[in-house]
């Protein structure tokens, strides 16, 4: 079965080497801009070469996120970033915007284009149109079951295109790409890069009407717990993802490299028992499914310390209610180490759950808040509990988390991934040295990359000859390169005389040689000039409409008479006896009353085959041949031209620069809305934009 690749993030060189050493196959990172992660370190486009080269001389895929709205005065900006990034070897572009999505697939269509979660996948339809786009990938929505999963990887398989999910890391309370709550308290947008985490601060819970506060489960009513599926990694593997993704570019590099480290083993394991199944005969379909190797405790404790706000698998296992949020807190709680057992004084007694050491970070959760305290000199009693001295107030039954484990800071870190070399030396009196390097290409395990240098004519010794032994050793001191000998065979005639700084200048002139060889695919690309997009003149500009949202009927009515031309109602609320008055759903006998020739607006976010199930009735239903409907995402489009209608785009597919104009009028578009993140002044702009067809 083909093998899972594990993406790591990187938001900047030292973690982007911890992700490496630890058994990263890809690594995703942002340049200074049009990245979601703009806080993040990030890379310039110079240390960007650099980081592509070094995980390229080391087997591992370089990803760039442009994956944020691009507004009109930045898309020439943002399309020399992707040309440029190219150039500097990354491997592919991870995109939320449409029209740069489409515009990279057709002016650079040797790179590949990934379509980011923030881009709302959760339909076979969306799939569709972000084929047609030229996407190669696409980041489902994390709001998926491990079936929708299944069906839509295997779906996107037909198209050609590959499937990633989310595997571990923080989620989001919202719909993938459908947040405004960070642009619209605080004016910064997480589309745009500057999410300012408002679901992660206290709130209250009040009953409006009433002007009461509530009882709640705790301040933090916005805050989702993190994303685990070290547990549940076989159940993703079967789904046919291609790619497993950690979430954190804003984390340590520690962090980093524990987390891929535990992924990597827990995928190791995996891949070594679906091998033996394999070589027993057992097809895929009949793997004994339900003992596949997962993570152990040990390692899901080592998850939990290097960040856990709890862990959940959120809605991959259909968990969507109090069981996926972090009430009590929205940053790192550790894992549970026990309670406190007892107290006198300043000496308290806790009952570990797990061995704790000199080093190790506590957290004591008191109904008085909480309080840290790092482990000086634990004394251990015959029962097992462990004595401390702390001159703070804390009391019998406080609970007891390990926020940083000292062993794990100590914790060996496996070196960088290695080049294994096969080595000839040549050392024949009267002919130049010749040291030859060869190695299987990272990409290619079927080419070897070769390369030859020669040094001065051989000498015979004047004084004492050198042995094959030490011509093996100073060859073989190859510390600071990607390289690591795997074989050597030196042809030594007897009596030959030579200076080690001769062998060493040798063996540093082919390592050189061999990484520009190895590297040249990437630093030899040529951006061939791509045909020119032509814009077509403007269409005449029509009359200005009045169009109202109504959510039932009485309203409908009341617009409808007031001289309203459109009347939009959410096809929610075409379901008889509910209706949404003054904000609250409310029962309504006048569900029959709506006039004539309203459109039906689609939810912005829908499921494949659950309209039924969630809704009681088929929002499809209320869509008809040419007449218009307002979808509210890129499958809908796609479902609706099938079905005939007249297509109106609303503000939730983000229309904000004129790549994205001209490919809503590309695909039939009979009115589109500029999204809610455009500004004044950029609609004008926009407005401009739309008035040109293709």
């Amino acid at each position: 079965m083909k093998s899972v690749e594990l993406l790591a993030p990187a938001g900047n060189m030292a973690a982007l080497h911890a992700a490496v050493c630890a058994g990263a196959d890809a690594v995703y990172l942002g340049a200074s801009s049009f990245n979601a992660r703009r806080s993040a370190d990030n890379f310039t486009l110079e240390t960007l070469r650099e980081a592509c080269d070094y995980a390229h001389l080391r087997g591992v895929k370089v990803y760039l996120t442009v994956n944020t709205i691009i507004l009109p005065s930045e898309l020439y900006d943002a399309l020399e970033l992707v040309r440029q990034a190219y150039r500097a070897g990354v491997d592919a572009f991870i995109v939320q915007d449409i029209g740069l999505a489409q515009e990279i697939a057709r002016t650079i269509p040797q790179t590949r284009v990934h379509i980011s979660t923030q881009m709302n996948t959760h339909t076979k339809d969306a799939l569709v149109a972000e084929a047609a786009l030229g996407a190669k990938r696409v980041t489902l929505a994390r709001e998926l079951s491990l079936a929708e999963v299944a069906d839509l990887s295997h779906f996107a398989a037909e198209l050609g295109m590959e499937t990633e999910c989310f595997a571990h890391g923080a989620l989001c309370v919202c719909y993938s790409g459908q947040c405004f709550m960070s642009s619209m308290v605080g004016g910064r947008s997480a589309n745009r890069g500057m999410c300012a985490q408002a679901c992660r601060l206290p709130y209250e819970l009040r009953n409006r009407a009433l002007r009461k506060s509530l009882d709640a489960p705790g301040e933090h009513l916005l805050s989702p717990k993190d994303l685990c599926t070290a547990e549940i990694l076989p159940e993703l593997i079967r789904a046919g993802v291609s790619s497993l993704k950690i979430e954190g570019r804003m984390k340590s590099p520690e962090y980093v490299g524990c987390v891929v480290r535990v992924y990597r083993s827990v995928l190791d394991r995996f891949n070594a028992w679906a091998r033996a199944q394999i070589e027993d005969g057992v097809s895929e379909e009949n793997f004994d499914w339900a003992n596949a190797p997962r993570a152990t405790a040990e390692e899901i404790q080592e998850l939990s310390e290097a960040f856990s706000r709890g862990f959940t698998t959120a809605y991959l296992e259909g968990e969507r209610g109090n069981e996926i949020m972090s009430y009590a807190r929205p940053n790192n709680r550790g894992s549970f180490a026990g309670r406190i057992a007892n107290v006198k004084g300043s000496r308290i007694e806790i009952d570990p759950v797990f061995p704790l050491v000199a080093g190790d970070v506590l957290e004591f959760w008191t109904n008085k808040g909480n309080i840290i305290h790092e482990i000086d000199a634990p004394e251990t009693l015959p029962s097992g509990r462990v004595v401390l001295k702390i001159e703070k107030p804390l009391g019998k039954g406080d609970r007891v988390f390990r926020v940083r484990s000292a062993e794990a800071a100590f914790r060996d870190v496996a070196g960088e991934p290695r080049i294994p070399l096969s080595i000839r030396v040549k050392m024949h009196i009267g002919h130049p040295l010749e040291l030859a390097l060869a190695t299987p290409d990272p990409w290619d395990a079927a080419r070897k990359v070769e390369v030859l240098v020669e040094g001065a004519p051989i000498e015979p010794a004047r004084t004492k000859a050198v042995s094959a032994e030490e011509v093996i050793e100073h060859i073989d001191r190859l510390g600071s390169t990607p390289f690591k000998l795997d074989h050597i065979e030196v042809e030594l005639d007897e009596g030959v005389g030579i200076g080690f700084s001769a062998l060493h200048k040798i063996r540093a002139q082919a390592c050189e040689q061999l990484e520009e060889a190895l590297l040249a695919q990437y630093h030899e690309r040529v951006l061939e000039k791509a045909p020119s997009r032509v814009f077509a003149p403007r269409i005449r500009k029509g009359s200005c409409k009045v169009a109202v949202l109504a959510t039932n009927p009485a309203c409908a009515r009341a617009a409808k008479r007031a001289g309203a031309d459109l009347i939009y109602v959410p096809v929610h609320n075409y379901r008889r006896g509910e209706a949404i008055i003054a904000g609250q759903l409310s029962q309504t006998a006048e569900q029959a009353g709506y006039p004539k020739g309203c459109i039906p607006v689609l939810p912005v976010v829908a499921h494949d085959g659950d309209s039924e199930a969630r809704n009681g009735f088929d929002v499809w239903k209320r869509v008809q041949e040419n007449k218009p409907v307002l979808v509210q995402n890129l499958g809908q489009i796609v479902h609706a031209r099938e079905l005939g209608a007249q297509v109106e785009i609303g503000p939730y597919v983000p229309l904000t620069n004129r790549l994205d104009m001209q490919l809503s009028h590309a695909i039939g578009q009979h009115i589109a809305r500029f999204s809610v993140l455009a500004e004044r002044e950029r609609w004008i702009f926009l407005f401009h934009a739309a008035q040109a067809r293709d």
